[in-house]
This record gives structure tokens, C-alpha cells and sequence, in this order.
């Protein structure tokens, strides 16, 4: 098998597993509702399954771009499967087994999606050859993560029929889904030649040959770009999964609810928040098509400056103004018109913006990196814990607030900073740094 050969069966690789990713990640945010009704939680306690997951980034980031640097990409990949098919059983079980089995389970599922994303990234980016081209490359499997996410917000919303009466069994198909993934993924991936970069084989080296390995003066965290990158990420959280996440808590809320809702039908609902997930699909479709010639830092500039506005837009906006937002019911292959708040449709539109942020993101904060990249991608990861405390900082305003419009205020902050680092804070300005 020639290397070229090799090379394009690792990205479809890397993009598949970008998918399941997508799949098991987004699964918590529509389960928020099964949890609020089982267990009684509160909007801050109900993301609980999005803590455990994102927590067990802080825990499992560094571990994971050290298990990279010694094992591979591989392995490291045929690790994390084999984690994410005991954490699925686990959330499975806990419908019987009570809150804090659930808990556990998305804590494991967690470690699991650390450990891909850890695999998957810096991957593409190696093999895009860095820069525009390495963005253009991970732009184009966030199309695939973009759709799996559309997907299990329509089959969640399909398989809620009834919010109050929500309970884990109603999501054991979905469960069920991502556990023949996970299965499916493990044997795929133990079958195929990865090629692995040639900085990964020597890192291995060094890392089981310690005497030949000379000790570093510099690492990733001699790059100010890099530790600004950290904090993107970190914020970046807030974006992506905040935004769905409170639409469908608004949307399905009661207006009796102390923070007060639409009461709209889990499967109406999850269908209107696929739409926000098929606005970041076509954003990074846009972004895979135009990534080889644009700037990752001008893309990243422009998306989240679009983003401020829309979301100052959304939260000034009085929720009696109405518009038409249409979805499609997949099991019907219908469309369907709903009335939402005129603030939440451009909430919907601001996929469009964070469509392209991730991979923006880690591609600006490693650019340069060369050697360090493994480890960097490592600490990079352990910063996805900010989705889970942006998550719950705004589900915390929220229930302050009483308004899940106002609790957009931290969204805005987060994209406030991210336009700061695309404009100033990605800037290498560590260049005399050795990476070779």
C-alpha cells in the first residue's frame, strides 16, 4: 500500500471518529430533559451528564497526549473506544442504578471523548501540513461531527414523547446507536494501517529510551499563543454546547417553570435545536470549501464578531416578537413551521459562527509547535472542562435571572474573547523557540 493510499485511510479514519464524537458528546444535552424529570434537578443540576463529560477532560487531557507520545495514535484510539463502550453500558444501567450511576457514566464517557479528540485534531492537522491547509482539513471532518450532531438531537426528540414522563429507558435506542459505533469503531480501526507522524515515532522513542532523551528547556507552555489558545477553548465551550443547550431548555420549559418556557413537545423542540447543529454543518462545510485559501485567523475574526452581534441582538429582542423557524421531521421526511422568539432564531444562526471556532482554534493555538504538538494537543483537551462550566454558569444565571434569555450574557463573553485571540492573541511571538 503506497503512503498516499495510507495517508487518505487514516483521514476517513480521523473524520469517522470526529462523528462519534458528535454522537455520544451531544447526547447529554437532550438527556438534560430525561434528567430533570427522573431525577428532579434543577437547570444547573440537569446538565450534570455535560459535567461529568467535559470535567473528565481537565482529568484525562495531559494523560492522553502522554499515552500518544508513548503508544501512538493508534492504540491510544483502540484505548478510548474500548472506554467509551464502558461508559455508554454504565448511563445505560443507570436508569435502574439512580443519579449518581448516570453521573459516573457520562464521567467515563468523558474520558473516552478526550482521548479521541486528543487522537483526532492534532491528526488532521499533521495531515493537512499545518497552517490553512491542516484548518481546511479539520473543518471538513466537523462536517461529519456536525451532522452526527444533528442526528441524535432528532432521535432524542423522537424517542421523548412525553417531557414529563421522560425517563432513561425512553433513551436506550440512542444509547444503544453509540454503543454498536464505539463497537463498530474499535474493530474498524484495529484492522487499519494508521500512519502514525513521523514526530509521534520519535517522541515514542524518547519517551521508552528516557537516557536518550535530552531534557527540554522550552515545552508548549513557552508559547504565549498557545496559553491564550487554552483560554479560547476553554471559553469556546460556552458557545457551542451553551447555546443549544438553553434553547432546548427554554423550549421545552414550562411557563409555569420558575425560570419560565414555551412548553413545546421534546420531539417539536429537538427538531427546532437541530436546526442551530445543521447551521454549524453548513458553516463548516463553507469553512472545509474556503479553508485552503482564507486565514484561520481571519475566519475565526469575522465568525465570532458576527457572533456578538447576534447574540446582543437575541437577548434585546422582547420574546413576543415571533418568527417561523422551519425543521424537518426525519421520520416523517417532512417540514414543519414553528413560532419561536425572534432572539432565539438568531441564537439558531449563530451556528453558523461557532461552526468553524473549534478547529479555528486548535489550529492557531498549535501552529508552530512542531515537537511539543503531542503533549500541547493534550493540554488543549483538558481545557474542554470550560464547557462544563460554562454550561453551568449560565444555567446558574438562568435560574437567578429567571430568564433564559438574559443568561446569553455569558455567551457573549465568550465570543468577545475569542474575537480578542483571532485578532491579537494568536500571534507567535515565541518564533526563536527550537520545535525540531
Amino acid at each position: 500500500m503506497s503512503n498516499k493510499t495510507k495517508q487518505w485511510g487514516t483521514i476517513i479514519v480521523m473524520i469517522a471518529l470526529l462523528a462519534m464524537i458528535a454522537f455520544v458528546t451531544h447526547l447529554c444535552s437532550p438527556m438534560s430533559v430525561i434528567v430533570k424529570n427522573q431525577f428532579g434537578a434543577s437547570n444547573v443540576l440537569s446538565q450534570i451528564g455535560n459535567y461529568g463529560n467535559f470535567i473528565a477532560y481537565l482529568i484525562m487531557g495531559m494523560p492522553a497526549g502522554m499515552l500518544i507520545k508513548r503508544y501512538g495514535y493508534k492504540k491510544t484510539a483502540l484505548m478510548a473506544l474500548a472506554t467509551g463502550i464502558v461508559g455508554i453500558l454504565v448511563q445505560w444501567a443507570s436508569g435502574r442504578l439512580g443519579f449518581g450511576v448516570y453521573l459516573i457514566g457520562a464521567f467515563i464517557s468523558g474520558f473516552c471523548m478526550c482521548m479521541l479528540n486528543t487522537v483526532v485534531n492534532p491528526m488532521l492537522n499533521i495531515l493537512g501540513g499545518g497552517g490553512n491547509k491542516g484548518n481546511q482539513l479539520i473543518q471538513i471532518g466537523n462536517v461529519f461531527n456536525s451532522a452526527a450532531a444533528v442526528a441524535i438531537y432528532i432521535i432524542m426528540g423522537a424517542l421523548i414523547a412525553d417531557v414529563t414522563k421522560a425517563k432513561i429507558s425512553d433513551a436506550t435506542p440512542a444509547l444503544l446507536i453509540a454503543l454498536a459505533i464505539f463497537v463498530i469503531g474499535f474493530f474498524v480501526i484495529l484492522f487499519t494501517d494508521i500512519k502514525e507522524p513521523q514526530t509521534t515515532q520519535e517522541n515514542k522513542s524518547d519517551v521508552q529510551n528516557p537516557t536518550s532523551a535530552v531534557k527540554e528547556k522550552y515545552s508548549a507552555f513557552s508559547f504565549r499563543h498557545f496559553k491564550l489558545g487554552l483560554v479560547a477553548i476553554f471559553l469556546y465551550g460556552g458557545i457551542e454546547i451553551g447555546i443549544p443547550t438553553y434553547i432546548l431548555q427554554y423550549l421545552t420549559s414550562q411557563p409555569t417553570d420558575s425560570v419560565a418556557g414555551l412548553g413545546m413537545s421534546p420531539a417539536t423542540a429537538g427538531l427546532i435545536v437541530a436546526v442551530y447543529w445543521l447551521m454549524m454543518l453548513i458553516g463548516r462545510f463553507i469553512g472545509g470549501a474556503i479553508g485552503g485559501k482564507v486565514s484561520t485567523r481571519a475566519m475565526i475574526a469575522t465568525v465570532s464578531a458576527l457572533a456578538v452581534v447576534l447574540l446582543a441582538f437575541g437577548i434585546a429582542m422582547p420574546s413576543d416578537i415571533k418568527v417561523n423557524v422551519i425543521g424537518i421531521d426525519w421520520a416523517n421526511l417532512s417540514t414543519l413551521k414553528v413560532q419561536v422568539p425572534v432572539g432565539i432564531f438568531a441564537f439558531i444562526l449563530t451556528g453558523l459562527c461557532s461552526s468553524v471556532m473549534w478547529g479555528g482554534i486548535f489550529n492557531l493555538a498549535t501552529e508552530g509547535l512542531g515537537k511539543y504538538t503531542a503533549l500541547a494537543s493534550g493540554a488543549f483537551m483538558t481545557m474542554v472542562c470550560g464547557f462544563a462550566v460554562m454550561v453551568a454558569l449560565q444555567g446558574w444565571l438562568a435560574d437567578w435571572s429567571g430568564s433564559y434569555l438574559t443568561s446569553y450574557i455569558v455567551v457573549i463573553a465568550c465570543a468577545m474573547y475569542i474575537l480578542f485571540y483571532a485578532l491579537v492573541g494568536s500571534k507567535n511571538v515565541n518564533t526563536d523557540i527550537p520545535v525540531k
